[in-house]
């Protein structure tokens, strides 16, 4: 039986699509990130996944957008404005009983970074010396929740001490003794500012305290918009990332502290050995119970109206994949 021999127009198609084929479907798909603040050692993964190639290799291209007002996040991916927000899993639960279309797609920082900041050698060494001094704190709401859930087992309320908003001077108004502690300093970040002008800190932290854990930085979406598959394959890109950084993590902060004159300084490269450790190692992962115990713990403290489903605030993109 003799082949039938292409016409040249088949021919053309054929050679067309070999040309054209590989090209198309090399075509990177575009994501949008706005980050929680300006670049800082708690973005380390996805610095790290830009500068090495990993997002590329997912066939991403990923605009790292840094806000001009940290609150604009959640508003910005609600709005469809970003397609992925840098966010924290404590307020995502307000936003979400707010009715703003959110949820939690993966976890960045998977502990809690926030703690109560005291001077070393100053009058407060434990919760329970904090009755009549003055706490500073600069986000009402949930921060109130935390000291209040971490003043109760010392048998003290929000009545017993005095509330002092610093508006984000929050070491500075620790060592000036113009309060006594604060509630809102991060712990990779207040403590080593401290040191580093010679000052001696040190932490109450909410999760040894009353508070149950929660994910201190998060990765949100709309849920009603988001492209799936790609954020999917941005999470794998972090995961590759965070992986690489502990494996290497000298090697981490001269890719990380290289993309910007700024972030080479003391400072950062104590935050970023602090923060290392904490980097989420399964970003898409998700702790269901960590979810459900926290919207139970801002439900008893009277700041969502009603407790819902793990499946409304966070979801777990890994394992729809695996589907």
């Amino acid at each position: 039986m003799t082949a039938t021999r292409p016409t040249s127009l088949t021919l053309s198609a054929l050679v067309a699509c070999a040309i054209a084929g590989p090209a198309a479907a090399q075509e990177p798909r575009h994501l949008s990130l706005m980050l929680d603040w300006f670049v800082n050692p708690d973005h380390g993964p996805i610095i790290v996944a830009q500068e090495k190639g990993f997002f590329a290799d997912e066939g991403l291209e990923v605009e790292v957008i840094a806000p001009a007002d940290p609150s604009d996040p959640p508003k910005m991916v609600a709005a469809g404005r970003a397609d992925i927000g840098i966010a924290y899993q404590p307020q995502l639960h307000l936003q979400v009983a707010e009715g703003m279309p959110l949820v939690r797609v993966g976890t960045l920082v998977a502990t809690p970074l926030n703690c109560l900041l005291t001077m070393k050698d100053g009058p407060v060494q434990s919760v329970a010396d904090l009755k009549g001094r003055k706490v500073g704190f600069s986000v009402a709401g949930v921060e109130e929740a935390l000291l209040t859930a971490m003043l109760a087992p010392a048998g003290l309320t929000l009545d017993d001490i005095e509330m002092v908003n610093v508006n984000w001077s929050l070491s500075p108004a620790v060592m000036s003794g113009q309060v006594d502690a604060v509630i809102g300093a991060y712990r990779n970040f207040e403590l080593n500012q401290m040191a580093l002008e010679g000052v001696e800190g040190t932490c109450l932290y909410p999760e040894e305290n009353g508070v149950p854990t929660y994910d201190e930085l998060i990765y949100i979406a709309n849920p009603d918009t988001m492209d799936r598959p790609a954020i999917a394959k941005f999470l794998h890109a972090t995961e590759r990332a965070a992986q690489w950084i502990v494996n290497h993590p000298q090697e981490g902060w001269e890719v990380f502290a290289s993309t910007a004159p700024e972030l080479k300084d003391a400072l950062n490269e104590k935050a970023w050995a602090d923060t290392l450790p904490r980097f989420s190692q399964s970003p898409a992962a998700l702790d269901q119970g960590r979810y459900a115990r926290f919207e139970a713990f801002l439900h008893d403290a009277g700041l969502i109206p009603e407790v819902r489903p793990v499946s409304d605030i966070a979801i777990d993109l890994g394992a729809e994949t695996a589907e």
